[in-house]
């Protein structure tokens, strides 16, 4: 008996070590919480702070990976919105100072400054405090980013910004039904950090198919996210703000293969749209060509790396201030 107890307590200890160490340490046990939506599809849960593997992430009460703000800035905030999906959110493994947004709000700051010595110049930005939100989330596109432009407005914002990856352009119509059926967009916070753990890396995922109710889907879906993106457009334009399109590759489009065929179609499409609306636009594809070393902007086939989101940040900054 005394064995059997023996056994207990040290095992009970051993799950107590660990389920500290992983919510200590890696932030397990507290992971950002989904919330299905009608329009978007999903959100990110408002008012989150968690830590993640180190890295922290903020949700303000709007869904944005941003802090709190004010729902207007005042005169002197330079506020630029910026939608996006994973890549401008940055997910779990970008510290919340190293999204694409924040290091932009540096950048703008930075780029601004430059141009006190050239008084004309510097007359005609006439800001002196600089504020980028960020409204994305994980797989979210074009018609997922308009719904939450239609829902929330841009929030007092002189510049909207645009920011997709190609594969944006073949994202499917919002849905919710991810949210508490796929671990990557779960609704609740987990019984312990040792479940979450093994829910999440050790246990087999479901099959997509049963992650997602059957719906009808538009046969052409890239052109549903090329309407998605022109009222984008048009809100900003009702809204009297610049409109910014950028679009960054996978790292498969780089290389002797390139981009296939259907991507190559959908680029060809997008550029159609960019030249008839008279959008300005940023296309990283050949911007990421003349880097040095292509996979060191990639921490995936997709995602950025920090030196990535160095890049796309400091290149959309220079625009807006330029566009200024």
């Amino acid at each position: 008996m005394k064995v059997v107890l023996l056994i207990l307590a040290v095992t009970s200890g051993l799950w107590a070590a660990i389920e500290v160490l992983l919510r200590v340490l890696l932030g397990f046990g507290n992971p950002l919480i989904y919330i299905a939506d009608a329009e978007c599809g999903y959100l990110l849960a408002p008012n989150q702070r968690v830590r993640r593997l180190g890295n922290r992430i903020e949700i303000n009460e709007y869904s944005m990976r941003t802090g709190a703000i004010a729902p207007i800035p005042p005169p002197e905030t330079l506020r630029v919105l910026l939608l996006g999906d994973s890549v401008a959110n940055g997910g779990w493994w970008t510290h919340q100072t190293n999204t694409i947004s924040e290091i932009m709000t540096r950048q703008l700051r930075l780029q601004v400054q430059n141009l006190a010595s050239d008084a004309q110049l510097a007359s005609k930005v006439n800001y002196s405090d600089f504020e980028v939100l960020n409204a994305s989330a994980n797989s979210w596109g074009p018609r997922n980013q308009l719904a939450y432009a239609k829902r929330f407005g841009v929030f007092g914002a002189k510049a909207l910004v645009l920011l997709l990856n190609t594969d944006d352009l073949f994202a499917s119509a919002p849905c919710g039904e991810v949210v508490g059926r796929d671990r990557s967009y779960p609704a609740r916070k987990p019984r312990s950090a040792t479940l979450e753990l093994l829910s999440r890396y050790l246990l087999p995922a479901l099959p997509a198919r049963q992650l997602t109710a059957p719906r009808v889907e538009s046969p052409d879906v890239v052109g549903c996210n090329l309407e998605a993106i022109c009222h984008i457009q048009k809100i900003a334009r009702s809204a009297n703000i610049l409109f910014l399109l950028a679009v960054t590759p996978k790292l498969g489009e780089f290389g002797d293969l390139g981009p296939r065929d259907w991507e190559v179609k959908a680029r060809e499409r997008l550029a159609e749209l960019v030249e008839t609306e008279k959008i300005t636009y940023i296309d990283f594809l050949p911007i990421f060509n003349c880097a040095a070393q292509i996979p060191s902007l990639y921490r995936d086939s997709i995602h950025l790396s920090p030196e990535g989101n160095q890049l796309v940040s400091k290149t959309i900054s220079r625009q807006i201030v330029a566009l200024f």
